[in-house]
């Protein structure tokens, strides 16, 4: 266990014992985040500087272990790792909690989403969009648990927020299904159950998920038991998307000149695209390829 003055990344160290096994990256990279972090926080204390430098040699192993995989071996694929299985869980709790089913599985995936979205700082700096997501993802999860706990029912979907503070205990329930509530806490979360105002553009109208999309049924979070499984959303008819007809002809026109900026745009649409096929979203697919095509034939969005 981490020591005290550590506390900040105790989360974080438990999201990667969890994965360990099933899935070895995702392990390796929420390690990787607790050590910088930890390092930032206190690499001076005897203690804090003996654990990291253990945490530092776990990294090592882990790191020839998986040699071999690309998502080590290369940040970008890493990167993309991590930021598509965070969506993934991110994804899975938004369509449980649109679709008013809450139960402790969908509070712990948009809990261990939030972490990860903190870990894909290891690459970089987070892009607006991550940095909505983390805010979402934590304020739900601590929302709908104190909600439950006070034996409230919450509201479903897109609500505005009105505080992001997460208590000790719930952290610890979030920290995996066998661990039972430690009672309650001093430190209550500043939720109400009773929030009012609607979600403004900065909370969560920027968020380039496809609202309703049918989360698989193979999520990362650990699967309820069969009592407490979520019935699985009826796969809806979709109609073919309109493709526009001015982007059939795909050549530059005239003398584009494209902008780095431009580049991660159209990257960020593909990226948007890929997730959308992911979870059978043809529309927000081809929606996002047009656009990213509209900007690299034209240099406009």
């Amino acid at each position: 266990a981490a020591p005290p003055q550590l506390k900040a990344i105790h989360h974080h160290l438990r999201s990667a014992q969890e994965h360990e096994t099933r899935d070895p990256v995702v392990a390796y990279y929420c390690r990787l985040y607790a050590m910088q972090t930890g390092m930032k926080i206190d690499s001076k204390t005897p203690e804090c500087r003996k654990f990291l430098v253990k945490l530092m040699d776990q990294l090592e192993m882990m790191k020839n272990e998986l040699s071999d995989h690309e998502s080590i071996s290369q940040e970008v694929v890493g990167n993309a790792h991590i930021e598509n299985y965070a969506l993934k869980m991110f994804l899975y709790a938004d369509n449980e909690d649109r679709s008013g089913r809450f139960h402790k599985n969908m509070i712990k995936s948009f809990y261990t989403a939030s972490l990860l979205f903190d870990v894909l700082s290891v690459f970089g700096e987070l892009t607006d969009e991550n940095i909505q997501h983390r805010k979402y993802a934590k304020w739900k999860a601590a929302y709908i648990h104190n909600c439950l706990k006070n034996g409230e029912t919450p509201q479903a979907g897109p609500i505005g927020m009105e505080g992001e503070a997460y208590d000790d205990e719930f952290g610890a329930e979030c920290g995996g299904p066998s661990q039972s509530p430690q009672g309650p806490s001093h430190s209550q979360p500043s939720f109400h159950g009773h929030p009012t105002n609607q979600p403004s553009a900065s909370n969560f109208s920027n968020i380039q998920i496809p609202p309703g999309s049918h989360a698989p049924a193979n999520t990362p979070a650990e699967i309820p038991p069969p009592e407490a499984q979520p019935v699985k959303p009826v796969p809806v008819p979709r109609a073919m998307p309109v493709v526009d007809p001015s982007l059939l002809n795909n050549t530059q026109e005239g003398d584009v000149r494209l902008t780095p900026e431009d580049f991660t745009r159209a990257q960020k649409y593909c990226k948007y695209a890929g997730s959308a096929l992911q979870y059978e979203d043809v529309g927000t697919a081809v929606q996002n390829l047009q656009k990213a095509l509209k900007l690299l034939t034209t240099g406009k969005e």
